[in-house]
């Protein structure tokens, strides 16, 4: 049944993507180009990585407000490392990718460990990650990577955008688990009924651990990602991200209750809004009227998932 409805909201989301895409192209003859739909999914890649973590941390029926910070604080680390401590690049890269995973971890033991709701813990994790993103930047940017760093924000493999074979990957990946694996089983339960979980012998608290740790892992990797693509490193790297994050994920059917969401969802909602964003733009529409139609666009899509619901269910 639980399936039944999910494939129900993926279908939905699905045709109102297909109408969005053909509203689109007939805007703008620009849309609907080989290089600028390569070149949203480059976009769109950082924001879709995170969101494969965001979509388990939700389906738990938890939620991440750091993730943005997290993105900053290990893209700062990367030029610190680098630039400062002279580290080589790979290992600098290395250093501030297990400085993200450290990150979530970190959020992961507040919310099993000491029991403090997901909502207040990375609230709290939000300020404390960013405030030394700019503690240690002091307001300076880094610069002067070297030519090869650049190749995983802005090179191509076979006329695609690295990081997009990179994000296929993942999202391959992040569905197989999600959808196919005892792990995913696990977190779909303990995100319906988490004390039946427990009582069923799931281990609650390392299903989150390592939930909440992917989290940062993925934040972090997206931060290497975004400083290749734009060639330098700053401390406000990643505000606001989590806020896209979570509108992909809630609009590609994943439940803020728990219990409820796929990886292809996800991947639905967030095209949709990347497709919208551009594509508006295309046509000449200002900022403030994207994010309207956007906020029309998910409300309806909500409201349509609940309404077939509700129906199934009576």
């Amino acid at each position: 049944m639980t399936a039944a409805r999910l494939l129900r909201h993926e279908t939905i989301l699905a045709i109102l993507t297909v109408l969005a895409l053909i509203v689109l192209a007939n805007l703008s003859d620009k849309f609907f180009t080989a290089e600028n739909l390569l070149n949203q999914g480059r976009l769109m890649s950082e924001v879709g990585l995170v969101a494969l973590a965001m979509t388990f941390v939700i389906v738990t029926g938890g939620i991440d407000l750091s993730v943005g910070s997290i993105l900053g604080m290990t893209a700062i680390l990367l030029g610190v490392f680098w630039q400062n401590v002279g580290l080589p690049l790979p290992l600098a890269m290395v250093a501030a990718l297990l400085c993200g995973t450290l990150a979530g971890l970190g959020n992961g033991l507040i919310i099993t460990r000491f029991k403090v709701p997901p909502l207040i813990a990375t609230l709290a994790t939000l300020a404390l990650y960013r405030g030394l993103a700019e503690g240690i930047s002091q307001a300076r940017s880094v610069r002067g990577y070297p030519e090869w760093f650049f190749y995983f924000g802005q090179g191509e493999l076979l006329g695609v955008p690295f990081q997009l074979w990179l994000l296929g990957l993942l999202t391959t990946i992040a569905g197989v688990i999600l959808g196919l694996t005892t792990f995913g089983r696990a977190t779909y339960a303990v995100g319906a009924n988490e004390t039946a979980a427990r009582f069923s012998g799931i281990r609650v608290d390392a299903t989150k651990l390592w939930i909440y740790t992917a989290a940062g892992f993925l934040a972090g990797l997206a931060a290497v990602i975004f400083v290749s693509r734009v060639t330098t490193t700053r401390s406000d790297m990643g505000t606001g991200l989590e806020l896209d994050v979570i509108t992909g994920v809630v609009l590609g059917g994943t439940s803020i209750f728990g219990g409820k969401g796929t990886i292809v969802g996800t991947a639905l909602g967030l095209i949709l809004i990347q497709a919208l964003k551009n594509g508006l733009a295309l046509s000449g529409v200002k900022g403030d009227g994207t994010i309207v139609v956007i906020g029309v666009v998910l409300i309806a899509a909500i409201l349509a998932g609940a309404l077939f619901d509700r129906n199934r269910g009576g």
